[in-house]
């Protein structure tokens, strides 16, 4: 019998902690357990852990934070590819991309949307427009917006159009603080209508609640400056 080589062992860990992102039992934007908690869910040494966990930030699913731990950044390997490639990308090109994906998505759920479907769209405006209307840190109730349109394009369910989005959740988060500085309105009444006509089986007015919410991004007066980080 062969013994078991280290690197065997650290593959399979990167693949356990994979496969807990990938099924979402570890949702983007959440923080995955310590090393220590790690060490105890796998059996594995916390040098086998570290080293699975380093793999997964060179692969861009997961981030170190100092301080507070490490987060998932996307579900996907091919997520933290495309994150990388368009990090740099302009706000306005990131809100086009999104736009196009989006409205088509928000006809496509229109017409497929289930009733697991509903519940968590309604969940998701519930928490984002509370978000917006009390005073939840701007990356927070970035996070929470931006898991409510995820909401929405999970329900096309077309499984290409869900792993684009997640793979552009990170630089999605960026463009959307980007706006909430730049624009002073919560938007509400327009994430409302968005998932009113999703939730009604209406695809044409969802395709058009979705434009016009991006018209309203590009076309809000910018924000004052009591704005702050």
């Amino acid at each position: 019998m062969r013994q078991v080589q280290r690197s065997s062992l650290i593959s399979q860990v990167t693949a356990q902690l994979r496969e807990e992102i990938t099924s979402q039992r570890w949702p983007v934007g959440t923080r995955i357990p310590t090393e220590p908690e790690l060490c105890e869910i796998t059996g594995t040494g916390r040098n086998t852990v570290r080293e699975a966990v380093q793999a997964l930030v060179h692969a861009g699913m997961v981030e170190r934070r100092q301080g507070s731990g490490t987060f998932v950044m996307t579900c996907s390997d091919l997520g933290g590819t495309l994150g990388k490639y368009f990090s740099d990308a302009r706000h306005r090109d990131v809100t086009e991309l999104r736009e196009t994906l989006e409205v088509t998505a928000a006809a496509l759920a229109a017409d497929r949307r289930d009733d697991a479907d509903i519940r968590a769209m309604l969940g998701a405006l519930a928490d984002r427009n509370a978000a917006w209307s009390d005073e939840t840190p701007l990356a927070d109730a970035v996070r929470i917006d931006a898991r409510l349109h995820r909401a929405i394009v999970a329900a096309s369910h077309n499984a290409i159009y869900l792993e684009f989005y997640d793979s552009l959740l990170p630089v999605i988060h960026d463009a959307m603080r980007h706006h909430a500085i730049e624009h002073d309105d919560d938007y509400i009444d327009e994430h409302t209508a968005l998932v009113g006509a999703v939730i009604a089986g209406d695809a044409a007015r969802a395709m058009q609640a979705a434009r016009s919410l991006f018209h309203e991004l590009s076309e809000s007066p910018a924000r004052t400056a009591e704005v702050t980080e």
